[in-house]
């Protein structure tokens, strides 16, 4: 990684030098501002390109599976909070940095109410607002009201399918995150910075739901590893979380990533609930840019064959879902304890004697880390980063070679009288024609192309969002499908009333809705974009090839007559244009998958039209009462759900 950052290093170099030579060449006397135009654009956007791109390895894995232990191993030192539970709250983004330091991008005051407005969408009452118009969390009398209505609120309502709903959650995070909160947060978006000492106060935001939901994003800088400044390393949630918006979060990162380290405990093996995560990935196309890590504890296991048994057979099952998986089998906390053993308390410094002592678990240990921290520089700094750098070294020494001929025009011009300028000129001016006219023929056959493609992809985009047959009607018809006891609900409507019953059914649907987006949905969008994409390479590919033969014609035509004139031409060796990365063109356009939990946002409007219906079926009882066929009441109030 060293050698990657001093070839980079020496890249942007080679690129500002070249930005003063065009720089000097413009302070000539009569040249044309436009020049240079375009040799400067490619040096800047290179500049930008290189200083910018950063790649992204996330770290992803079931709850309890030791994913933030891993993490602080590769920074070897105790940054992200560890413990027993659900710890990690939000994803959490590290780099190698020159000081210790924690970057928390808090929501504005807006976005918190609008959220909060969101998750009361069906309450079931509205009569415990003191105040007209919308919540305001900074008023004392709306949060105390909001905190009594919220306890006023019976189990059932509370907890549906064994776990909390999600909207009682989040407003209860709100409300009792607050107090912490208070002094920072403010009408617009705020950044705010721990550092040195006060470095370790970004584990409360990351590790509590109170206060991590007042946050957008969370970046840690730690000037402590071997990890170079170029990387990012994500520590997500647990791909299990009861709540579908912490799966949403781990797409999102996972749309940006360049690796993934996906981390399977050996001590539960892997689960049904890793294989579900598993294979959306797979759905999502990026499952063969993945690393295994069997994360053991060497108290787990009696022996060493035991533990290789254990490893065996997570072998074995993953490669059902990823033909001959990269797997790595290591103590993440034993690596992390090597890593700060001068730090370590009296209780781990006795767990690292007693582990050193376990001589065959430790070696084995220490050769797959060894093993992994190669696979990890192979797959980032070779693979993918060093082809990056290439493609651009590529562009510099294209450019370069169009400057060198242009000086050597320049001076050959300078040498000549009028007529053999003249001749020059007229030279240069009749393949300028014919370059031209190439030109227009290309940029007129690309429009054509360009158009006949985005039809074919709106047509695509139709097909796949279409309301019947597409994936939204897969959405809609998991709606229509979903069971809902209703019956159930009955006793509910009987003794707490029509708003409990409506606010409890609705939780249950929002749930299976939301999970069904962040499980099914959200991975067949991303597979088609990609899908989309690579249709959109292979075409231009196609279009543009033919042109290759035409365009080195044309050159080697231009080389001759250069020669004849007696001009020292540029070197022959014009290699194939290739399409340029989509998803850094994406990027440079501003072009980004919109967040995954922006689909999972409700409004109030179910509930006019609920109590609509039930008003309907009171009429209905009332005419049928005078016609003597009476509709029981309970009866109203279940079609009402329904």
């Amino acid at each position: 990684m060293e050698k990657f950052s001093l070839f980079k290093n020496e890249l942007l170099e080679i690129n500002d030098r070249i930005l003063n030579l065009l720089s000097e060449a413009r302070s000539i006397p009569g040249m044309g501002d436009h020049t240079f135009d375009h040799w400067e654009r490619t040096c800047e956007e290179i500049r930008k390109r290189v200083s910018e791109d950063v790649l992204r390895v996330a770290v992803v894995g079931a709850i309890k599976s030791g994913k933030s232990t891993f993490v602080n191993s590769l920074f070897e030192g105790d940054y992200l909070r560890r413990g027993a539970g659900v710890v990690t709250s939000i994803v959490t983004r590290i780099r190698k940095g020159d000081a210790l330091k924690a970057t928390l991008y808090f929501k504005s005051r807006d976005q918190v109410n609008s959220e909060m407005e969101a998750a009361m969408a069906l309450f079931p009452t509205t009569d415990w607002r003191t105040e007209k118009g919308p919540f305001d969390i900074r008023r004392e009398s709306d949060r105390q009201a909001l905190k009594k209505a919220l306890a006023s609120l019976n189990t059932d309502l509370l907890i549906s399918n064994d776990s909390r709903n999600t909207d009682s959650v989040l407003l209860s995070c709100y409300l009792n995150g607050y107090d912490r909160v208070k002094e920072i947060i403010d009408d617009s978006p705020v950044v705010h910075e721990y550092e040195g000492a006060d470095f370790v106060s970004h584990k409360e935001y990351s590790g509590e739901d109170v206060l991590s939901v007042y946050l957008n994003d969370i970046r840690l800088d730690i000037d402590a590893g071997e990890m170079d400044e170029t990387i990012e390393i994500a520590d997500c949630q647990g791909s299990d979380s009861p709540n579908p918006l912490h799966l949403a979060m781990i797409q999102d990162y996972l749309l940006l990533t360049h690796l993934i380290v996906y981390v399977v405990s050996a001590r539960t093996g892997l689960r049904q609930a890793d294989i579900k995560f598993l294979s959306q990935i797979k759905k999502m196309g990026i499952i063969e840019n993945i690393l295994f890590l069997i994360n053991v504890d060497f108290g787990e296991h009696e022996t060493i064959d035991d533990m290789k048994r254990v490893e065996s057979k997570i072998k074995e099952e993953l490669s059902l879902i990823k033909s001959d998986p990269d797997v790595y089998t290591v103590s993440a906390l034993f690596n992390l304890f090597k890593g700060m053993e001068k730090d370590l308390n009296t209780k781990d410094r006795l767990r690292m004697a007693q582990w050193k002592g376990e001589l065959r678990f430790a070696e084995y240990s220490n050769q797959e880390t060894e093993r992994f921290r190669a696979s990890i520089r192979q797959k980032l700094t070779r693979e993918r980063y060093s082809l990056l750098l290439q493609n651009h070294l590529e562009r510099l020494r294209t450019l370069l070679s169009g400057f060198a001929h242009w000086i050597a025009v320049n001076i050959d011009l300078l040498k000549r009288d009028a007529q053999g300028v003249k001749q020059v000129v007229d030279g240069v001016q009749k393949h300028q024609k014919k370059a031209d006219q190439i030109k227009s023929m290309i940029r007129s056959t690309l429009d054509g192309a360009n158009a006949k493609l985005q039809k074919t992809l709106r047509i695509d985009v139709d097909r796949f969002f279409d309301a019947h047959t597409g994936i939204v009607g897969d959405l809609l018809g998991h709606l229509k499908n979903y069971a809902v006891p209703f019956q159930e609900y009955e006793h509910t409507v009987a003794s707490a009333g029509f708003s409990n019953a409506l606010y409890q059914v609705f939780q249950e649907v929002k749930r299976g809705v939301d999970a069904y987006i962040a499980e099914t949905v959200n991975p067949e969008v991303v597979r088609f974009v990609r899908e989309e994409e690579e249709k959109i390479r292979e075409h231009f590919d196609l279009v543009t090839g033919s042109y290759d033969a035409m365009i080195m014609d044309a050159l080697s035509e231009y080389r001759t007559t250069l020669e004849e004139l007696g001009i020292t031409a540029f070197e022959n060796d014009f290699k194939q244009v290739y399409l340029p990365d989509i998803s850094a063109m994406a990027e440079n356009a501003g072009i980004k998958f919109p967040p995954a939990a922006a689909s999972m946002q409700y409004t109030a409007t179910i509930r006019s039209e609920a109590v609509m219906r039930l008003g309907w079926y009171r009429t209905l009882r009332f005419i049928k009462q005078v016609f003597k066929r009476p509709l029981p009441e309970s009866k109203e109030a279940l079609l009402a759900l329904e």
